[in-house]
């Protein structure tokens, strides 16, 4: 996937991430949640069950999202800072920290290598 693609589907995630909050907050369950998401941005369950899968979302519908989901013009298509980790992220945090703080001296600079190497290759400013 390109930077363009990932960085749509991830806000595309992070949008269903704030629908889901607020629902469940709301007392809603959390069955359904899908399909409401899909509704409120106007496409069908399908469509959003294929954006979750990977499925880029062109520019007409990442401004169809940004209108629907009060957000500026251009919203999908930045980086933004999540408000709270994922757990996928805080199970690699919590991975990572424990490998530094085990490894020796040697270990840890060849982790920070090798996710320097890593975090270079998937600049955006190589895509």
């Amino acid at each position: 996937m390109d930077h363009a693609t990932t960085t749509r589907r991830r806000n595309a995630l992070a949008l269903f991430q704030a629908y889901a909050e607020r629902a469940l907050a709301h007392g809603d369950g959390p069955k359904g949640l899908d399909q409401a998401f899909a509704a409120s941005l106007k496409i069908s369950p399908s469509m959003w069950s294929q954006i979750k899968a990977g499925r880029p979302i062109g520019n007409k519908l990442a401004r169809q999202f940004e209108v629907l989901s009060s957000k500026g013009k251009g919203w999908l298509d930045q980086t933004h800072e999540p408000a709270v980790l994922t757990p996928a992220e805080k199970a690699f945090l919590d991975l990572s920290l424990r490998a530094w703080r085990t490894a020796g001296a040697s270990g840890r600079r060849s982790l920070r290598t090798y996710l320097a190497a890593v975090a270079e290759r998937s600049s955006p400013a190589e895509h």
